[in-house]
């Protein structure tokens, strides 16, 4: 496996994915701001197709609209976590744009550009160039660098607001930030796993480490773990059985950790009933 560049290529970029995903995810959970992490990936696939339909760089329309949208979440504070109709309509309006610039896009382009679209939605970590992968890492290393600079006022932050805020932690500012590294990481996450699939990669390692632990420190080192290993586990399932995507394959390993978690903190907790 590891005598092809493209798989060499792919479990280097997706080492950087799965460690900047689980530590930021394990704040997207502790947050509850998953809702906001899917909103992203229908940003994501508006920003590429947008881009790819006016000639501009798909990557680069890709990080623009993650960042900005990350940034727009941050404004909208509270309203942006889970089950509020002001993201809801912001997810239909932002998937809506993203189909109306695909119409566009294989409008104006010639056939055998087609499956950009396909791309942005389900990832091309088997695609991935040297040249990626000194990206994907220099985006990841410096999500991990601002994370760890403000997890401790974001940790006490998450759990607190309140007493955080009367402490003089600025708590609407460090949202803002937050949301703003989600955004990259979820732009970055986009070339691995695609669009439609990065909130699997953000917010399940992360979930089973909640599960695990209630240890912050040790929490955020599961989920990095956790990730790392949905990445490794799920490219090597793609390449010994190649019609599997890799991005369908990190995504179940992620989905199936998570499911892991549940039954066994689920059976522990019974059986500590039952006793």
């Amino acid at each position: 496996m590891f005598a092809h560049e493209f798989m060499r290529n792919a479990l280097a970029a997706g080492s950087f994915v799965g460690v900047a995903c689980g530590l930021v995810g394990y704040f997207v959970v502790l947050r509850a701001q998953v809702f906001a992490g899917d909103a992203l990936s229908h940003i994501a696939f508006t920003g590429a197709l947008a881009a790819a339909a006016f000639g501009f760089n798909i990557v680069a329309g890709l990080f623009t609209a993650c960042i900005l949208g990350g940034v727009l979440l941050g404004l909208l504070g509270k309203r942006a976590q889970a089950d509020d109709v002001v993201i809801g309509s912001l997810f239909a309006w932002a998937l809506g744009l993203g189909v109306l610039f695909l119409s566009i896009f294989t409008t104006r382009s010639s056939a055998g550009n087609g499956t950009a679209g396909v791309r942005v939605l389900f990832g091309s970590i088997f695609g991935l160039s040297a040249k990626d992968v000194r990206v994907s890492a220099t985006l990841a290393i410096l999500a991990v660098v601002l994370i760890l600079a403000v997890a401790r006022p974001l940790l006490y932050a998450s759990l607190d607001p309140a007493v955080a805020a009367a402490q003089g932690v600025p708590v609407r500012l460090l949202g803002l930030a937050f949301l703003t590294i989600v955004g990259l990481v979820a732009g970055e996450a986009s070339q691995a796993v695609g669009a439609l699939l990065l909130l699997g990669l953000l917010a399940a390692p992360a979930g089973a480490a909640h599960r695990l632990t209630a240890n912050p420190y040790r929490g955020m080192a599961l989920a990095v773990l956790f990730a790392l290993g949905s990445v490794w586990l799920g490219l090597a399932l793609s390449y010994v059985f190649p019609t599997l995507p890799p991005s369908t394959m990190i995504i179940a390993v992620a989905v199936g950790t998570y499911v892991v978690s549940l039954v066994a903190t689920t059976s522990y907790l019974t059986a500590i009933v039952s006793a």
